[in-house]
């Protein structure tokens, strides 16, 4: 299979909790609505499905505000799930949570071993290499832990500094296709993406980079239209979603979901 960094069959994604509103933020530009946080999600969730993959949504997991962000606390890669150690203590029974999931839906899970944190939103993969930036989620533990389980998937691992100042490597970065990465000129400049053609977003929209390849279109959050329109030019079918309500709990379009695809079913 060829691009199997972003055409997928599958995705899970979880609803909303109603405790969203005691989310995770770095900066506190008030409480997401929950009723409106659903109305977007349910949107994300249709435009996944828009592209004929099989989306299944989870039930709602009061006792963790952030665990609809359902991509944190696993990896997905040929149809093998690792759980993984977000670096939050509030967040570090979501990947427990997840495991009966995880083994109804994939063809395996594992469980990264001890040793450190690592969280999803830290994690770019292409079709053979996994990026992973050091944050304040993830640590050296948690990626030493890691390592071994992408190289026997076929996977090379890429470490990455990121900038202190960005939360998560994902938050200024994704995939655009299995040689293009869609990234702010912050991100940029420190060279990580060698080997990769990067094009930058748009001055005043740093994030519109947290975007997602989910077969054909790439996934944009809406009120970015200088990026958008860059992304368009370079030939890419640009969907533009709604994010107001996961951006005040640091969150955003990667996040809200896991996507794979089952061996012999790759699209």
């Amino acid at each position: 299979m060829t691009d199997h960094s972003f055409r997928f069959t599958h995705a899970l994604c979880r609803s909303p909790a109603r405790s969203v509103t005691d989310g995770l933020r770095a900066v506190d530009m008030g409480a997401p609505d929950p009723d409106l946080f659903l109305t977007e999600h349910a949107a994300y969730v249709a435009a996944l499905r828009a592209t004929g993959a099989e989306v299944t949504v989870l039930p709602a997991l009061e006792p963790f505000p952030d665990s609809c962000f359902i991509e944190d606390p696993a990896l997905c890669l040929k149809g093998v799930a690792i759980l993984l150690r977000p670096g939050a203590p509030s967040r570090l029974g979501e990947a427990a949570a997840l495991r009966p999931d995880l083994k109804r839906h994939l063809s395996a899970v594992v469980e990264l071993p001890p040793g450190g944190f690592v969280d999803g939103g830290d994690i770019l993969c292409s079709d053979d290499e996994v990026m992973v930036g050091l944050s304040a989620r993830t640590d050296a533990g948690g990626v030493a832990a890691l390592r071994p389980l992408v190289e026997e998937l076929g996977y090379r691992l890429r470490l990455v500094d990121t900038p202190p100042e960005i939360l998560h490597f994902k938050t200024e970065s994704s995939l655009l296709d299995a040689e293009t990465v869609l990234a702010t000129p912050r991100l940029a400049a420190t060279g990580c993406f060698s080997g990769y053609r990067v094009i930058e977003t748009a001055e005043g929209e740093d994030a519109a980079a947290n975007a997602i390849r989910f077969n054909d279109p790439v996934m944009l959050s809406k009120g970015h239209p200088r990026t958008a329109a860059r992304l368009t030019a370079a030939g890419f079918d640009v969907v533009e979603l709604p994010t107001t309500q996961a951006a005040l709990v640091d969150g955003g379009l990667s996040c809200l979901s896991l996507r794979y695809s089952l061996p012999g079913e790759e699209q």
